[in-house]
């Protein structure tokens, strides 16, 4: 049962399908990762599979945290996630949950954070066109108009002005798993995947597996 799992981008790459054409690829360190926990109908009131990922230091940890990761092994994990399912039969806590539960062709969502750009303007984080750069103009990176100045008066929400551009989390869906390297737990996906290398992804199996790929 493949259930989902947290791994780090390590980076862009390309492969060379036969006819030798170039395709380009992200290559991700998944797992492996450590069922923490395990909650079922009885206990939570739902299914749910909790997985840890990462090493992190001693004194990073509090307490609460240490005492959770205790019942199911003595490495501390830096990252936790949980993944609902629909049922816990067959899983055990402390199991490990490693690449191997993917295969060479399978379609998968990857959802991340995408690169933090900062505040930027309006060129920039949407793509307005610049004003006149010569005769006397002033307004070379200006917005324009915001609204109407009396009915309503006020700008709408939702409004692209400038602002904060990028650092937030989304999800590509559709890419397709081209090479599984369990000895090294590694995921070699068709196409970019959000966010720098060392970023944090979360890889679930696609949920709409006949839709057209994202790549």
């Amino acid at each position: 049962m493949s259930i989902g799992i947290l791994g780090k981008k390590l980076g862009m790459s390309q492969f060379f399908d036969d006819e030798g054409r170039s395709i380009p690829v992200t290559v991700i360190e998944a797992g492996p990762c450590r069922i923490t926990q395990l909650k079922t109908d009885t206990t939570d009131g739902y299914s749910a599979v909790q997985l840890g990922f990462g090493d992190i230091r001693d004194k990073l940890v509090n307490k609460p945290a240490k005492g959770h990761l205790a019942k199911s092994g003595d490495e501390l994990l830096r990252h936790l996630k949980e993944y609902r399912v629909d049922s816990v039969d067959g899983l055990e806590l402390g199991a490990a949950i490693t690449v191997a539960s993917f295969e060479e062709g399978q379609k998968v969502d990857v959802s991340g954070d995408t690169i933090g750009r900062g505040f930027a303007g309006y060129q920039k984080r949407h793509g307005f066109s610049r004003g006149p750069m010569t005769h006397g103009s002033k307004n070379h990176r200006e917005p324009g108009s915001t609204g109407a100045g009396t009915t309503p008066g006020r700008v709408y929400p939702g409004k692209r002005m400038a602002g904060r551009y990028g650092g937030k989390q989304i999800t590509t869906r559709g890419l397709t798993i081209l090479k599984v390297d369990a000895e090294r737990n590694l995921l070699v996906v068709k196409g970019s995947v959000p966010g720098k290398p060392g970023a944090l992804l979360n890889i679930l199996p696609a949920k709409r597996v006949g839709a057209k790929a994202a790549n």
